[in-house]
């Protein structure tokens, strides 16, 4: 049996968790009878606005951020519209940063009370990721308001989790005035980083393969999703320094490196502290080995298929591919890594900030 977790600290015992975001069924009818408002479709609600907005080819520039056409007006809707709970965590992240990872990780802390890592049977007893994708556990919150599934959001049993590519300066007023809201933040050394984005894309877009030159050089002109990024993750570095009680900032490879250290980590931020009895039964270590990528990469839910609703349709296995730290060796020259090396240098020196190369 599972050994219950500690108090969440305050005089608050922890609840049974959260739930995937699949699993949550609104029914139309009582939602329009609680007053649920219904909203316009996000991208014909935004549609003007985007319209005046600095553009390149899938991208427009938005508060001073290039965001991919596919994503703003749910990114729009989600600034404009969210109201952030008491308790709610915001996995935030660039893309091809451990997104999938961390959020397996997550769901899986923050719901241990409700789902027992350790178990492997199925039917009620199945934990929800031998079944769903992190990403059906844990929603992107551009894509819940590019589907127009806001009542799910508020049909959610807190502590909710979700996840956003947003900087930091684009997050709604909600979560960053918020003083019981947590949000963590995953960085990866760039150049892996380019390389997870370039098989991921043209995962998605074959037989029409992008061009690797495109995928790497988008670092120096600002074209990478959510670029510039030194803003990007020096926002979430700078307030995680600020506020360490609202804002963990973690590293790729810091993680990969000792995953049982950080999903301590992670559990301890979110008010969600491993007891000692759980330590004893291997809790952590049921957590770290359910969510491991050759775990997750052989389960036939993300082996297999298509999702529709996430950045139109994708391959399921194109989120698990190789998961390890200095993989763009295979695909750069010495002479383009070092030249990414000095960029990146000059645009992060003086932040106090820096990448890790290796495990």
């Amino acid at each position: 049996m599972l050994p219950m977790s500690s108090t969440t600290g305050a005089g608050q015992s922890a609840g049974p968790g959260p739930v995937p975001f699949k699993d949550i069924v609104v029914d139309d009818d009582a939602a329009a009878g609680g007053g649920v408002q219904v909203q316009q479709p996000v991208a014909e609600e935004y549609h003007d606005i985007i319209a005046t907005l600095p553009c390149r080819p899938s991208m427009h520039e938005y508060q001073g951020t290039w965001i991919l056409d596919d994503w703003l007006p749910g990114r729009m809707a989600f600034r404009r519209r969210f109201e952030a709970r008491a308790g709610d965590v915001v996995l935030a992240s660039l893309p091809k940063c451990g997104t999938t990872w961390l959020k397996a990780l997550a769901f899986a802390t923050a719901a241990r009370d409700r789902y027992d890592p350790s178990s492997s049977g199925g039917g009620d007893r199945q934990h929800p990721l031998r079944r769903l994708n992190p990403h059906e556990c844990v929603p992107f919150v551009e894509v819940v308001y590019n589907a127009g599934e806001e009542a799910k959001l508020d049909a959610a049993p807190s502590p909710r989790i979700i996840s956003t590519h947003a900087p930091y300066s684009l997050l709604p007023a909600s979560i960053t005035q918020s003083s019981t809201c947590k949000i963590i933040y995953i960085s990866r050394e760039p150049k892996d980083m380019l390389i997870s984005l370039w098989h991921f894309i043209n995962k998605r877009c074959k037989p029409n393969i992008i061009p690797f030159s495109d995928i790497w050089n988008s670092i120096y002109n600002d074209a990478y999703p959510e670029s510039p990024i030194r803003e990007h993750i020096l926002g979430y570095w700078n307030m995680s320094k600020i506020q360490s009680d609202r804002v963990l900032f973690l590293k790729y490879e810091d993680v990969l490196r000792d995953p049982i250290k950080n999903v301590e980590k992670i559990a301890e931020f979110i008010g969600q502290p491993f007891s000692d009895a759980e330590k004893e039964a291997g809790i952590i270590e049921s957590i770290v080995k359910l969510c491991s990528l050759e775990n997750l990469k052989a389960l036939a839910t993300n082996s297999t298929g298509n999702y529709q609703r996430l950045m139109k349709e994708v391959p399921s296995e194109s989120f698990f591919r190789k998961g390890v730290v200095g993989d763009w060796a295979n695909y750069v020259t010495p002479d383009m890594a070092e030249r990414m090396d000095k960029f990146l240098a000059e645009k992060f020196h003086g932040s106090g900030f820096s990448f890790t190369e290796c495990l």
